[in-house]
């Protein structure tokens, strides 16, 4: 992948970064390289979290979460023929599985494959409606036989879609994993920045990317109770509704470029809603609101509950086409995500901890 002069070098290396959930590492070589030496403090655990710490005062601790897994497939059958089936590392849409190139990453480096399943012309009438089960897709490597696939794959090896990020107009890109590499880079990218300011800052601010969120929120399990922040916000995409099919009286109104979204609800600590709203209202950030009226499907619903519970609040980056090999994202409300964060940040005071 050439460098793009739009998209910010640490992102394009996270998106480069392949990091299915239980199996981080290339992101974690990535956030040494940007994280380790420019931050007070880097921290790692057992869950595979990465934590990078600037130290305020007195103040309260602020979390900053984003996760640094992706959706992925996982190796877990070869038939005599060769051919490999696989489990699901997240949610997928099984419908898009199929006619893909992916990366199976195994001990000896990477191997390519595509995901294959019935041609459509060899489907009887009722086939060609039903969308395909995961039994009915493999990944085929060109193997002859099940002994040629084994000295290639083993069982449980990772895999990923083989999707680069690419632009496709002005500020808007596409690529695979931008869930939730724009939040991990977010959160870490907040962090580098307020080391340059942190004469001004009140508490102690921490970013964690987290492990496993899609296979259950674990990694900001382990560390809203191992860190007991005062305050957490969790950074992740949201769905842009602003494409066809998309009913807003069914999913709220939000668009690609406006702005962060700001989340409001029961998962939400209101004085936190609040602060949020009016630090991007100060700095002229743009700024949507959606309306979540249950646990939200991303690392808030775990930080809120942690401990002694967390003041939680919920930044998302729009973006459509979740879940598929190729989501789009508008660069700005990248941008705009950290100064909102940066501007919370140093607004802290001795003192606030989301008690209402």
């Amino acid at each position: 992948m050439k460098p793009q002069a739009n998209v910010p070098k640490f992102l394009q290396d996270l998106l480069v970064a392949r990091s299915p959930s239980g199996y981080e590492s290339e992101a974690h070589e990535v956030l040494e390289k940007y994280l380790s030496k420019q931050v007070d403090s880097y921290q790692k655990d057992t869950m595979g979290n990465r934590i990078a710490m600037v130290e305020g005062k007195e103040g309260p601790l602020l979390l900053l979460a984003g996760h640094m897994d992706e959706l992925g497939l996982q190796v877990k059958y070869i038939d005599k023929h060769g051919f490999i089936y696989f489990n699901t590392l997240g949610g997928h849409d099984l419908g898009v599985i199929s006619g893909r190139r992916v990366q199976i990453l195994t001990s000896e480096g990477t191997v390519q494959g595509v995901t294959g399943k019935k041609a459509v012309h060899l489907m009887s009438p009722e086939e060609r409606k039903k969308v395909p089960q995961l039994q009915d897709i493999w990944i085929d490597i060109g193997a002859k036989t099940a002994e040629e696939a084994k000295q290639r794959v083993s069982i449980g090896d990772p895999i990923v879609y083989d999707h680069g990020l690419e632009p496709v107009f002005d500020s808007v890109w596409a690529s695979r994993a931008f869930d939730d590499k724009t939040g991990c880079y977010v959160v870490c990218e907040t962090i580098r920045r307020l080391m340059t300011k942190k004469d001004r800052l009140c508490g102690s601010v921490v970013a964690v990317a987290t492990a496993q969120e899609e296979v259950g929120c674990r990694g900001a399990m382990i560390t809203g109770v191992s860190l007991q922040p005062q305050i957490g916000i969790a950074v992740d995409v949201a769905h842009a509704t602003d494409h066809p099919d998309c009913d807003p009286r069914k999913h709220g109104k939000t668009a690609l470029g406006a702005g962060p979204i700001i989340y409001r609800g029961p998962n939400i600590n209101p004085w936190l809603f609040d602060r949020l709203v009016g630090c991007a209202k100060e700095e002229k950030i743009p700024y949507q609101i959606h309306a979540g009226s249950q646990p939200l499907g991303n690392d808030s619903r775990a930080l809120q509950v942690a401990g002694s519970g967390i003041a939680t609040g919920c930044v998302g980056i729009p973006l459509r086409y979740m879940h598929t090999p190729s989501e789009l994202v508008d660069m700005r409300d990248l941008e705009n995500a950290i100064r909102l964060l940066v501007a919370f940040s140093l607004e802290l005071k001795i003192g606030d901890d989301g008690v209402w």
